[in-house]
């Protein structure tokens, strides 16, 4: 298959997104990179899909020299999660580090949140998260102690009650990940980035954002990914079962 050891990126919609900078730190790492996007996704939300993304990612990632598959997964449909990880296997190989950055994310609030989005965001946010790792350990071949799992959070709670709860329940399974799993001698972390500017935000939040970051800046996607390769890393291996703050000391 590939001399290059296998992650697999969720989440990888555009190239302003957290999940491209990720996927390009693992590439330049010297990792073999598969992402997975979902255009209806961006069709949905305010910035709108990102017509070239896929091809100029693509090309990103192989300019770090990894092979590159991409593949298009709705998350919120059971079956897709190992059906991705049977794609990614098939097409470079058995998965070794499995990264999810994907979300939904919707803004309301306990008396204007609807059933259908408050099942859409637990049905993505967390229900994938533990298909994800089920069928991710379910194929991993590879020496005990290289195995990495890692998924993205949020703190969020007021007015983001569907978000910032199914994001809660999306710890505590990666949590437990790292220890109903350690017989395969893998590591299961979680990582708060803080407020990262992927085009979402207007004036007013960047403003806010910046001045409850004891950095005075606003992170980047890059920041997230420097973490992230970290932690897929041969010494990143005794990071485990972590809920880790990589958010430039931001006091919401």
């Amino acid at each position: 298959m590939t001399s290059r050891p296998v992650a697999l990126v969720t989440g990888v919609g555009r190239r302003v997104g957290i999940g491209a900078g990720l996927a390009e730190a693992l590439a330049a790492s010297g990792w073999d990179v598969a992402f997975s996007y979902l255009t209806g996704y961006d069709e949905r939300m305010p910035w709108g899909p990102d017509a070239d993304a896929l091809a100029e990612t693509t090309k990103v990632l192989e300019g770090h020299g990894a092979q590159v598959l991409a593949v298009e997964a709705d998350l919120e449909e059971p079956a897709a999660s190992a059906e991705l990880i049977g794609k990614v296997r098939d097409g470079l190989g058995p998965v070794r580090a499995l990264v999810m950055a994907h979300c939904e994310s919707v803004d309301s609030s306990i008396l204007d949140t609807t059933v259908e989005s408050f099942d859409r965001h637990f049905a993505v946010n967390a229900r994938a998260i533990w298909l994800l790792i089920k069928a991710y350990a379910e194929q991993f071949d590879a020496p005990y102690g290289t195995g990495r799992i890692v998924a993205l959070t949020s703190d969020h709670t007021a007015h983001n009650l569907p978000y910032g709860a199914s994001k809660g329940a999306l710890d505590r399974i990666v949590l437990a990940a790292a220890y109903e799993l350690k017989h395969l001698g893998l590591t299961a972390n979680v990582v708060n980035p803080g407020p990262i500017d992927t085009g979402w935000m207007s004036p007013e939040i960047k403003q806010l954002g910046t001045e409850a970051t004891a950095l005075g800046r606003l992170g980047t996607p890059q920041d997230t990914g420097d973490l992230i390769s970290f932690l897929c890393s041969e010494r990143g291996g005794w990071m485990n079962g972590q809920l880790l703050y990589s958010n430039g000391g931001f006091k919401p």
